[in-house]
């Protein structure tokens, strides 16, 4: 009778053990998943650049030089040659370079006139959004999984498993501020 305790106890903590990992293994894919949604919209986003950039540039010569880091921080972007972190870190500043196209074009009134420009704009709120949307459900996984690996009983799996805490998608400082709608207009 005892061994049967100690065969139902042993088969209990490993049934446990397996979903627990299962668990795990299905937050990781989770992740993954979502960081290949975000990843489908900045590459959108890294297609929709150049044409942006050709239709802004041929108004605003004078920001050439903001329109050449954008088009570089594109390309290292496209390069396949970085971690998920390093994506979303190049995305901050394309964030912030783009948001400064954006006011650029504030001062070129024929350009906000132009039904390319107006199309491609459109375009590009579209694709801001559903990456803003990509980026919440991409915080949420990770935060979900960080939370799987980091609480016992699953931090022990997870330890034998290697998995990493993961970091979520956070805004720059410089974001944060509020816009100085003063400065626009002038």
């Amino acid at each position: 009778m005892e061994i049967i305790g100690i065969v139902i106890t042993v088969g209990i903590l490993i049934l446990f053990c397996i979903i627990i990992y299962n668990n795990l293994v299905r937050k990781r894919n989770e992740v993954d998943n979502a960081f290949g949604g975000m990843d489908v919209q900045l590459k959108k986003r890294y297609d929709l650049i150049p044409n942006l950039v050709a239709t802004v540039k041929q108004y605003a010569s004078h920001e050439k030089e903001l329109f050449e880091k954008v088009t570089e921080l594109r390309s290292k972007a496209n390069s396949g040659k970085l971690s998920a972190d390093e994506k979303v870190a190049i995305d901050n500043q394309i964030s912030a370079g783009m948001k400064s196209i954006m006011v650029a074009v504030e001062n070129y009134p024929e350009l906000k006139a132009s039904e390319n420009f107006i199309n491609l704009h459109r375009t590009l709120n579209e694709t801001e959004s559903q990456l803003s949307a990509a980026r919440r459900t991409y915080n949420a996984v990770i935060t979900d999984y960080n939370n799987a690996i980091q609480t016992f009983p699953g931090n022990v799996i997870a330890g034998m498993m290697k998995l990493q805490r993961k970091e979520v998608f956070v805004i720059q400082d410089v974001e944060r501020q509020n816009v100085d709608v003063k400065n626009l207009f002038n």
